[in-house]
């Protein structure tokens, strides 16, 4: 039976989005991925280009709410927080989880400077993202 993992941070837009994808990608047999957001956005065109850049199209994802999961009932056995320490406060939990754990990722949305220089920063988020994924399922 594959383990059920949900990923959230804020706005589902970026951080959790990466999650999702890379543990799909990675361990796909082995677990069941979906993420969310307290108050889910619009899905962040860095994490998008960066992504494409690894390898994974996550273009066409839409942005979902935790609370809806929620309210339909879904179990998970790990539900995994990306949000940066700064709004950690505001990361939502999910109630009916068997663990829920913790990992702290830069926000991309509050990235400043150029386009590149911002890719920049979203590709080494990317990068955390996709070793910290690496280790946990090992």
């Amino acid at each position: 039976m594959k383990r059920r993992v949900l990923f959230v941070c804020v706005h589902n837009s970026a951080r959790s989005q990466m999650a999702e994808a890379f543990l799909k990608e990675i361990a796909g047999d082995r677990f069941e991925a979906e993420s969310a957001g307290l108050e889910p956005g619009v899905l962040n065109p860095l994490a998008v280009e960066v992504m494409k850049e690894a390898g994974i199209d996550i273009s066409q994802k839409k942005t979902q709410g935790v609370f809806d999961l929620y309210k339909k009932g879904r179990r998970y056995h790990y539900v995994i927080t990306v949000c940066d320490e700064s709004s950690a406060g505001k990361c939502p939990i999910f109630p009916s989880a068997i663990e829920t754990i913790h990992w702290s990722f830069e926000d991309p949305s509050k990235f400043e400077g150029s386009h590149e220089e911002k890719m920049a920063k979203t590709r080494k988020v990317r990068e955390a993202i996709k070793q910290k994924i690496k280790e946990w399922i090992n």
